[in-house]
């Protein structure tokens, strides 16, 4: 069904087509109809400053807008909480497709979306690269309110977006569970009472196309709809030197439907569809360690003639990935209905939600185009969540509050494929036990007059996951006014999280390898070789004979509760402090490979104290925190090796960590054309007990995170350029070497070889030239990213490297630029 989608290019040339319709017949009537264009020009133009330097207005210039981080409404200099906004601008101006590629900008925040079905986050310091369907993620993705977990549904191409905000630390009364290390709240634009339209069109190297477009019809006196959609293609930046294979290109789309509703008795309904697409081709696997001429095996760890001060520099090493049917494809379906109403007692909103997606992910896993080295693996996922939230909120002269209750169900389904031939399988043999089975045998038979090979055949092996969530909660948080300097905010959520799961790993699928079998059998070549049936139907690797012929199901439940106390005080009009402590709890879980496996729930104990101002006499917004926090049962992925010969697994395990961190942000308005920004943040983080599951103790030892990330940019602007403003936006996004320890290299995070480094301090710069103006609805932009090319090593995957030879690495994006043109009306 996913596939058939692929040939369905009329969607999206419909939507195009009503786009430039709409815009086309606002633009005639902007020319015909004077009247109506001066109309149109008083609704959209925005209120002008009041008489003077407004010291308000220039806060809001610098960032002080307002946001919903408390589950109220308010200022972000007015919110006690590190926190970082990313505007539609901001992400103009890197020509950002999704969060992913705002790396760098937002200190302290990464997002892996190499793998777009199959991201990860870490938000200081804290995360989990799992894409298993029993673990969570510590950092909590919602989406207009709605928690969208941690899978294939939660990164998604940026769509006609408000805003996003990024809240750093943990989370857990005021968002529940997930989030104890941060919240990412995306915040999608609602219909306006006004008509609008825009299009965009971006054009660039690597064959990059995108496309955006939206349109906001006012349907009457109490009701609007706003469509909105987005299309990103490129033709990739990397190509297989043997069959000419791009990868790294974008093949995704997506539209957004939404539909507001004034209804009476002072309430407000929103009726949301959101739908997306994804196909394209898989993460490429860059082979870096040198290959013997046939019929010699690559050596592996352990070896004396393995040797990775000889691996090849992945940057400049011709790509060979030979994977059968590999692509990455997602297909996503979003309802969101939300219902306001305002009481005499308080603001009433009711959140329901139903999210679902199918995702496919089969890629290279060896690196090299050798049959008798083919491996890859295949996610294969299918999900449906509800979600429904009621929450209550008002204000008196004492206290503002907020209180709620919510209910999360999920009912997640997943396949973990690994395929090979039986190549393969003699490869990972001689590696680990010394001997050869399908190669010979099939010498063998053919030495006695039969032609059969064993050779060549395929063979897959799935681990069946099937998981049902459920989560309830009840919440309420309090901010008590003491008095017109000082307020005390006490909050609490009680949560429960109810987990079904199970595991099911049948035998293998090797339809030629059986039929060839049977034959063998018929004339009796297997007895006479001494080799039984039974040794050829075995799994190699998901092999736990109680979930072989029947799943194995498991349940648990968890409850948690999570408070948090902030004070914080006025020191003058515009200048706070505060501190707070607080709880973050992210449920416990299961291990979809490992048969049996239950991980105990993560809890974090934050403590914090900040400062936010803004200084009008120099037109500063400088915002601070410093905080430490206690992690316990800190879940991550782990590559692990059982020794016995089979192939590596990536599975959780848990540890306890501390930290100390520093936040910084700084916006200047130095003169009316110039603005200057920086952003930053420092951890020092470490394991306070951890052995790792090859004995290494990491107790003391660092956790690997960069201790600084820093971005700082500058944006002038020229006046009176051919009729309109000429905008430069020149940024620069650095992050420090990464910390090694005792098991870094095993995991692939830290090496260094004569041909490249891991780990290394990493900077990237981008600018961006637009031209827009007040009497024009046109916009003219061009960008760079990476501008001086700066190309790193991302990370070693060595899930191959112990029984093949063959480990494979990542390498970060070229340069990329473009030319952008939009109208707007």
């Amino acid at each position: 069904m996913i596939h058939s989608l692929r040939n369905r290019p009329l969607i999206r040339t419909t939507l195009y087509a009503a786009t430039l319709a709409f815009c086309c017949g606002a633009a005639h009537a902007t020319a015909t109809d004077p009247a109506t264009a001066e109309s149109a020009a008083v609704e959209s133009a925005p209120a002008g400053p009041q008489s003077g330097e407004d010291a308000n207005k220039q806060a809001t210039e610098l960032g002080n807008i307002t946001v919903t981080a408390q589950s109220r409404t308010q200022e972000t200099q007015a919110v006690p909480i590190a926190m970082q906004i990313v505007t539609q601008k901001q992400i103009d101006a890197l020509a950002a497709t999704d969060l992913s590629r705002m790396n760098g900008y937002i200190p302290g925040l990464s997002v892996d979306g190499s793998q777009p079905t199959q991201p990860s986050y870490s938000l200081r310091g804290i995360g989990n690269s799992d894409f298993g369907i029993g673990t969570d993620s510590p950092v909590g993705i919602y989406s207009d309110g709605v928690y969208t977990g941690k899978t294939g549904g939660s990164l998604l191409t940026f769509n006609d977006i408000e805003r996003i905000e990024v809240l750093k630390g943990p989370q857990g009364t005021l968002f529940g569970r997930n989030s104890a290390g941060g919240v990412i709240s995306i915040v999608t634009k609602d219909p306006i009472d006004a008509y609008e339209a825009d299009a965009m069109l971006r054009l660039g190297n690597y064959g990059t196309r995108y496309g955006t477009g939206l349109i906001n019809l006012p349907l009457g006196q109490d009701v609007a709809m706003r469509v909105s959609f987005v299309d990103n293609q490129s033709d990739g930046w990397l190509q297989d030197a043997a069959t000419g294979q791009h990868y790294g290109g974008n093949h995704d789309w997506g539209t957004r439907a939404s539909l507001r509703w004034n209804a009476p008795a002072d309430t407000t309904v929103r009726l949301t569809w959101e739908h997306e697409e994804l196909d394209q081709t898989a993460r490429p696997a860059i082979g870096i360690a040198p290959l013997p001429n046939f019929p010699a095996l690559p050596p592996v760890p352990g070896d004396p003639s393995y040797d990775p001060s000889k691996f090849l520099d992945p940057l400049h090493t011709p790509l060979y990935n030979d994977t059968i049917d590999g692509r990455e494809t997602r297909r996503f379906d979003a309802f969101l209905l939300r219902v306001e109403h305002n009481f005499p007692i308080g603001d009433f909103t009711s959140t329901t939600s139903y999210r679902r997606f199918n995702t496919m992910n089969r890629e290279d896993d060896d690196g090299t185009n050798r049959q008798y080295l083919y491996f890859d693996t295949n996610n294969l996922e299918k999900n449906e969540s509800w979600y429904q939230e009621f929450k209550l909120a008002g204000k008196t002269d004492l206290v503002d509050w907020v209180g709620g209750m919510s209910y999360y169900n999920a009912d997640a389904h997943q396949a973990s494929q690994l395929n090979l031939f039986t190549d393969t399988i003699d490869t990972l043999l001689a590696n680990t036990q010394g001997f050869q089975l399908y190669g010979p045998l099939s010498q063998a038979f053919q030495a006695n007059g039969f032609q059969y090979s064993l050779l060549g055949d395929s063979w897959q092996e799935t681990m069946y996951n099937h998981g049902k969530f459920k989560a309830y909660a009840v919440y309420g948080d309090l901010i008590w006014h003491l008095n017109d300097r000082l307020n005390l905010t006490t909050g609490v959520r009680f949560t429960r999280d109810d987990k079904e799961f199970s595991w099911y790993n049948p035998p293998r699928v090797a339809d030629n390898l059986d039929k060839t079998l049977e034959a063998a059998q018929v004339f009796g070549l297997l007895d006479a070789a001494g080799v039984p049936i039974e040794v050829f139907q075995q799994n190699i690797e998901f092999n736990t004979p109680a979930s072989t012929y029947a799943p194995v199901s498991m349940s648990r439940s968890w409850t948690d509760t999570s408070p948090r106390v902030v004070l914080d005080y006025t020191l003058a009009e515009n200048e706070m402090i505060y501190g707070s402590v607080a709880k973050g709890y992210e449920a416990g879980g299961y291990n979809s490979v490992q048969v049996g496996s239950v991980y105990s729930p993560e809890n974090v104990w934050n403590y914090e104290f900040g400062i936010k101002s803004f200084l009008p006499d120099y037109r500063l917004l400088l915002n601070a925190s410093v905080y430490y926090y206690k992690y316990s049962n800190l879940q991550s992925l782990t590559l692990v090796s059982d020794g016995n010969g089979s192939l590596p697994l990536y599975i959780v395990t848990t540890s306890d960590r501390d930290a100390t961190g520093l936040d910084l942000e700084a916006h200047w308005q130095a003169t009316d054309a110039l603005r200057v920004n920086f952003t930053g943040a420092y951890i020092n983080s470490q394991y306070k007990k951890y052995v790792a599951p090859d004995g290494t103790d990491l107790s003391g030892q660092t956790t690997g995170e960069p201790k600084w990330q820093m971005a700082v940019g500058l944006e002038y602007m020229w006046h009176n350029v051919a009729g309109g403003d000429l905008d430069f936006i020149l940024q620069n996004a650095y992050r420090s070497k990464s910390g090694c320890n005792s098991d870094s290299r095993a995991q692939g995070a830290c090496l260094e070889t004569p041909s490249f480094k891991l780990g290394e301090a990493q900077n990237r710069t981008d600018l961006r030239l637009s031209w827009s103006a007040a009497g024009t609805p046109w916009r003219f932009a061009f960008f760079v990213n990476n501008v001086f090319d700066n190309r790193y090593v991302g990370g070693i995957n060595n899930i191959t490297a112990t029984v093949l030879g063959t480990p494979f690495a990542s390498i970060s994006p070229p340069r990329l630029w473009g030319v952008e043109a939009g109208v707007h009306f």
